[in-house]
């Protein structure tokens, strides 16, 4: 966990890519919203929206050995968002940023994508299990899961 720190507003570029690239990856083949994912979601937006709300800055912490790799953003006991660079991801850096969580911040839950079989996977694979609770994503027809530890 050496290579984790706080994130910083030099950072957000990064989580901006990050974030981006995962959005497009992960969750355009379930939405398949040409406008909103390749139009509204661009990294320059992301920066943008960043600035605005620096205060998502201090709840994110990076995963940084001389270049940010990937992310984790927690509120309370609640991880938000976890994003690793696609390219690099199987290398265990989704799973030190989640053991840091844990370790440093008693994360205890989170909310996932019914449809994200790999997100999903990799909870259930670091002690997290399905609740049954179930909720709409905002705005949609798909269902979040909640996973706790």
């Amino acid at each position: 966990m050496d290579n984790i720190r706080p994130a910083t507003l030099e950072d957000i570029s990064r989580l901006a890519e990050i974030e981006v690239f995962n959005y497009r990856l992960n969750f355009y083949p379930v939405f398949r919203d040409d406008a909103y994912y390749f139009g509204e979601l661009t990294v320059a937006n992301a920066v943008e929206n960043y600035r605005r709300t620096q205060e998502n800055v201090k709840n994110t912490y990076v995963y940084d050995d001389g270049v940010v790799k990937g992310f984790i953003r927690i509120e309370g006991g609640e991880v938000v968002k976890l994003f690793v660079e696609p390219v690099l991801q199987g290398q265990s850096i989704g799973a030190q940023l989640l053991n840091y969580a844990i370790a440093h911040h008693a994360v205890t839950f989170l909310w996932a994508l019914e449809k994200n079989e790999r997100a999903l996977r990799f909870y259930l694979q670091r002690g997290f299990h399905l609740t049954g609770k179930r909720k709409y994503e905002e705005g949609t027809t798909e269902y979040l899961v909640r996973l706790e530890r």
